[in-house]
Formats: C-alpha cells, sequence, structure tokens
C-alpha cells in the first residue's frame, strides 16, 4: 500500500478492523474501506463505495491466513473450512465484484498474493496449501478467461514472510509464532512483497508477469532453511 502510494497510485485500504485502517490512511493517504471479504453483503457495498468515485485500474487481492498445524488425520474442518473461506472463497467474492470495472477499464489488472504453500506440501499444512492451491488455481484459470479483455493478471507467491500476525494467528501464540523464524537470517518483510507487488503494477501493462516467486535467500525451498545459532 505505502509503495503503490508513494509511486503515485490512489489506493483503497480495505480490511476488517476499522481503527487500524484509519491509522494507516492517515499515515498513507490511502482511502480507507473497512469490509470483511467473507460477507457478500460487505463485498457489494465495497464495489459500490469504490466504483463510484470513478474507474478501476488494478485490484490487489491480499487477503488470506492459515489457522492451524494440524495432520490431515487430525484436522479440524472448522479450519479447514476457514482457510478456503478467507483465501479462496473471500477472493472470487472480490474478483467478481471488480472484473467488470476491469474489463471496462481495456487495461485493467489483477494481482493475486498467494503463496509458496499452492505448490509445495509439508507436514502439518495441508489445509493452507489447499486452500492457496485452489486460489493459485483459480488465478491460472482467470489468466486464460481475461486475456481477451487484456486484463493482466499477475500472482505473488511469497515463501517466509516474517509479520506481526500470521504465525501468531496459526499457531495460537507469540513463542510458537517466534519458533518458525528462530535463526534465520532476513526472512522476508511485508515491504519486501510490497516493493514486488508494486514493481509488477508499475510495468508496461503488456508485460505480465505470469507467477513471480520469492524467498528469503535462507530458504532455498520449503523445506530448506538454513538455521544460524538457533
Amino acid at each position: 500500500m505505502r509503495a503503490l502510494a508513494g509511486s503515485g497510485w490512489t489506493v483503497y485500504a480495505v480490511a476488517r478492523r476499522a481503527e487500524r485502517l484509519a491509522a494507516l490512511a492517515e499515515e498513507t493517504g490511502a482511502v480507507p474501506v473497512a469490509a470483511d471479504i467473507t460477507s457478500q453483503a460487505d463485498v457489494d457495498a465495497l464495489a459500490g463505495r469504490v466504483l463510484a468515485d470513478g474507474g478501476l485500474d488494478a485490484l490487489v487481492n491480499n487477503a488470506g491466513g492459515a489457522w492451524g498445524m494440524d495432520s490431515v488425520a487430525d484436522g479440524s474442518v472448522e479450519d479447514w473450512a476457514r482457510m478456503y473461506e478467507v483465501n479462496v472463497l473471500g477472493t472470487l467474492r472480490v474478483t467478481q465484484a471488480f472484473l467488470p470495472a476491469l474489463r471496462g477499464n481495456g487495461q485493467g489488472s489483477v494481482l493475486m498474493l498467494t503463496s509458496t504453500a499452492a505448490f509445495t506440501a509439508y507436514e502439518g499444512g495441508a489445509g493452507y496449501c489447499a486452500a492457496k492451491a485452489g486460489e493459485e488455481l483459480m488465478t491460472r484459470t482467470l489468466r486464460l478467461e481475461e486475456a481477451e479483455h487484456n486484463v493482466r493478471v499477475i500472482e505473488v507467491c511469497p515463501g517466509m514472510v516474517k509479520t506481526d500476525e500470521f504465525s501468531r494467528n496459526r499457531l495460537g501464540s507469540e513463542e510458537a509464532a517466534e519458533k518458525v523464524y528462530a535463526g534465520v537470517a532476513k526472512p522476508l518483510t511485508a515491504e519486501d512483497v510490497a516493493d514486488v507487488i508494486a514493481y509488477s503494477l508499475n510495468l508496461p501493462h503488456h508485460i505480465n508477469l505470469d507467477q513471480i516467486v520469492m524467498r528469503p535467500v535462507a530458504q532455498a525451498a520449503q523445506h530448506k532453511v538454513i538455521r544460524r545459532g538457533a
């Protein structure tokens, strides 16, 4: 958001927590819109609010989340459903709401923020991997379907990113979350991912970066992470 606003975009910031949005908007100049993408009514209201101001150049689908690290044998159906609802169906709702405007633009862009979990399985990750794989396949299909409308569809797939909430929400505590990154030199940051998103969208429209995989150097693969002194 900061990266896009800094390069001249008018950014609509969407999230559930209005108070955090307000602070972010004051800092960045973004237009805050509180909405829950798991609610069709909220998504419809969001589209109405944004499009009332005019057209739309790009949609960034970055909502997501992971809950639990259970095996398939012990996995919580409720956690799996929640991950699918947010990562896949939430993204679907928002994309459907804005596609007409992006087609009408003539040079619209959709950017999907997925994950390396979309194409690499790991123990304890089946629910999240399944949700992200669903989102990734939706992205690839959307690219095929929207090319005739000149809608560019970009996918950014981060690996290990250290943020304030992702691992804490998934594992249930700050202590457990810190262990995920223990000994890892320079995991990716949210700012790193934002820079890649801004770069992708600021390229001339005829250039489509179909899929960008980004990881910290210490994460050579999903299953190989170099840890120092941990």
